[in-house]
């Protein structure tokens, strides 16, 4: 006696859609909480420690989030759109408690220079998340690794050669050592990863934080 089995029936545009749609709404509302948190992190952490909270490594880190934790389906051009409904999310965030929770934000030059940052670091970081969790060979998930740790060496050059924070800059250092060899798969995915972030992190000083030091100067 022999069995049929009826293949699963694909689910309807419109369900698909409202899917879709919540995980995007999943990331940007994430990245709007997170946003609030680094907010009141610069209060919370004392001195110099609270440029940390305000760090563009740990920002991006929303969108990386959203890139790797969100299940899509092997499709790069959602998780780019999770990445950047994150990181908009958190811009918003930060600048909305910013208005309505302190003093204000003044001018908006840099609301608005992070706004268009987060446009291109949220479905950048999102798809880096995406290679990093799901990459099918190793290229993928050590490019997406090392896209992220490089950040975090961006800024301890920029905590160490720009404001001589010595503590912070061995803190995020750490992290630029610690993110490959904790995230990474085999011991060679460890190595290439931390050997990619280098030029990463040289590439995103020179990319990120000499325009920002010169729209701050």
């Amino acid at each position: 006696m022999t069995t049929t089995t009826t293949p699963s029936r694909p689910a309807a545009p419109g369900i698909r859609l409202r899917a879709w749609g919540g995980r995007i709404g999943a990331a940007a509302g994430g990245g709007l909480l997170f946003g609030v948190l680094t907010n009141l992190a610069q209060g919370w952490l004392p001195g110099a420690w609270n440029q940390i909270a305000n760090s563009g490594a740990v920002w991006s880190a929303a969108a990386f989030a959203a890139g790797a934790l969100l299940q899509w389906q092997g499709r790069l051009s959602q998780s780019a759109i999770a990445g950047l409904g994150a990181e908009v999310g958190l811009v918003v965030g930060y600048y909305g408690y910013a208005e309505f929770g302190r003093d204000g934000i003044g001018d908006l030059a840099f609301p608005l220079v992070w706004l268009g940052m987060a446009c291109v670091a949220g479905p950048l970081f999102g798809v880096a998340g995406h290679w990093w969790r799901r990459g099918q060979d190793a290229r993928r998930r050590v490019a997406g690794l090392a896209a992220f740790a490089g950040l975090f060496g961006m800024e301890g050059l920029a905590y160490a050669w720009n404001l001589h924070y010595a503590p912070q800059a061995w803190t995020c250092l750490a992290l630029f050592v610690l993110i490959p060899l904790l995230m990474a798969r085999t011991h060679k995915e460890r190595a290439l990863t931390l050997g990619a972030a280098a030029p990463c992190a040289l590439l995103a000083y020179a990319l990120i934080e000499l325009p920002l030091q010169a729209i701050s100067g």
